[in-house]
């Protein structure tokens, strides 16, 4: 249900940001969504519409780049893909890691006329 909020926020920045710049119409949303940001693109596309309506940018498109976890190794540095929640470090198997990427959540780039 968190999509909601986040939804509400990016209408608000994309609207304030197309008004900056004097844009008579907002084409589309480039949004950067981390594997475990836990935000559903669906959603945000749904609440989106809905969210848009009678604005300047009602009826855009919303392209989704997805970032994939990531985690370092604290013993060997090692950066790894964090596959199907397996946080073992391949290189020397150590547990212990901190994550990179994959909790982004961030308007991108907007596209306007």
């Amino acid at each position: 249900m968190h999509e909601l909020a986040v939804t509400q926020s990016m209408v608000n920045l994309v609207l304030e940001e197309a008004r900056k710049g004097n844009a008579r119409k907002v084409k589309k949303i480039n949004l950067v969504l981390g594997e475990l940001s836990g935000v559903v693109g669906e959603c945000v596309e749904f609440y989106f519409g809905l969210m848009s309506k009678d604005t300047i940018a009602e009826g855009a498109a919303i392209s989704f780049s997805t970032v994939s976890t990531q985690a370092r190794c604290r013993q060997c540095a090692k950066v790894f893909e964090v596959k199907e929640s397996d946080w073992v470090c391949p290189e020397c198997h150590s547990v212990g890691v901190d994550l990179v990427a994959g909790n982004e959540l961030f308007v991108e780039s907007i596209e306007v006329e």
